[in-house]
């Protein structure tokens, strides 16, 4: 079947967070929210579910589980049980429920900066101290980490490591190597790992997403694995997620961690929860060659067109982190300028936390067009 990832579909009609925040002359480049249609196996599943039409309290079923346990084992190596699973209405719900369950208020979280918002706001949810360490930005916008720095944010009342990977927003998907360093660390010191991974299946050519749990199994009795469909099948909205907890003690503490508080996810997100792990890879090798291109246009033409703006080459997520320090922008402030000058909404860099100021997140999970349309008026916006 051939996909076709160029059509504009309207989303002013609906009730789109990422349509309605600006102005309707702006084009929203923002949040992580593809402008492309979900596959047809998830509105096929989603559509019988609904001509049921009967919605009580819902069940999980043994097929997701053996679904997500295969997908697991086929793209990772990674040889998890069904019970391993727990069903979750999304990722954020999920690495605060691990904080609260494995801290106490005034215990430390480990992060790396930048990084995406809602971790950044993990220890004032929780009451935690916030020891995070800068990821060092090399000339070609390529991120690494100084792993002095790594060990120096440890502090005896550190308690968990949140990992983002791939990175939100600096796009570095970790090695093999990195990540078993970065684990080796955490293990010597102590620290629960609780990782990211929601934008797993989001990896471009010559790079694999590793599950840093899958590594060993001393790492994986250490780790909680947040994954969900959301950000790969669009379906965000729809507030689905899975946590892969493999230590019985840890799985049982999350649970009652979370009684009463954070439900599973709901039917009819469970239901495109399922057809698309189990349907949709044909749908994902396709947008993941599109989002390659869009990717290679997006970097050569800010290299070669956006003076004084920089771009690494992101090697997972469909987010570009664009530095614009070296721009000739007012106040250091790209994203006002570009949402007054360009009328092209992004997310300001520094909501990212430490090492974000003067930087802009870019979304190109969008139609190439679309894409275009928001860099020609990024370019004459810097022009004028």
């Amino acid at each position: 079947m051939a996909y076709d990832f160029d059509r504009q579909i309207d989303r002013r009609r609906t009730e789109s967070s990422k349509w309605h925040k600006f102005p309707p002359d702006v084009l929203p480049l923002w949040v992580a929210d593809m402008d492309f249609p979900s596959p047809e196996p998830v509105t096929r599943a989603l559509r019988e579910r609904v001509e049921h039409g009967v919605f009580g309290y819902g069940i999980e079923q043994p097929e997701f589980h053996e679904v997500m346990c295969e997908r697991l084992l086929k793209r990772q190596g990674w040889r998890v049980e069904p019970e391993a699973l727990v069903l979750l209405p999304g990722v954020i719900p999920g690495f605060n429920v691990a904080c609260r369950a494995f801290s106490s208020p005034g215990d430390g979280l480990l992060q790396q900066l930048p990084v995406y918002p809602p971790i950044l706001r993990l220890p004032d949810n929780v009451g935690l101290t916030r020891d995070a360490m800068d990821l060092t930005r090399g000339g070609d916008g390529r991120y690494t980490v100084d792993w002095d720095a790594f060990e120096r944010a440890i502090t005896p009342r550190t308690r968990m490591f949140v990992l983002c990977n791939p990175h939100n927003p600096v796009g570095r998907v970790y090695t093999r190597e990195e990540l078993g360093r970065m684990a080796e660390i955490c293990l010597r010191r102590g620290l629960l790992i609780c990782a990211d991974e929601i934008h797993g299946d989001l990896v471009y050519s010559g790079h694999q997403h590793v599950s840093i749990a899958s590594l060993h199994p001393d790492i994986e009795a250490r780790t909680i694995t947040l994954m969900a469909p959301s950000k790969t099948f669009n379906l965000a909205g729809l507030r689905c997620a899975v946590a892969v907890i493999p230590n019985q003690a840890l799985r049982e503490k999350f649970i009652a961690s979370r009684l009463d508080l954070v439900q599973s996810a709901n039917i009819l997100g469970y239901t495109a929860m399922l057809a698309a792990y189990r349907d949709g890879q044909p749908w994902l090798d396709e947008l993941l060659r599109y989002l390659e291109a869009n990717r290679d246009y997006l970097v050569q033409y800010v290299r070669t067109r956006l003076p004084g703006v920089e771009v690494g080459v992101p090697e997972g997520t469909y987010l570009a982190w664009l530095d614009c320090r070296g721009a000739d922008i007012p106040g250091d402030d790209p994203y006002t300028f570009f949402l007054e000058r360009a009328r092209v909404g992004f997310n300001d860099g520094t909501t990212f936390g430490r090492g974000g100021k003067g930087f802009v997140r870019l979304n190109f999970g969008c139609p190439r067009a679309m894409l275009t349309d928001g860099l020609e008026r990024m370019r004459k916006a810097l022009a004028r």
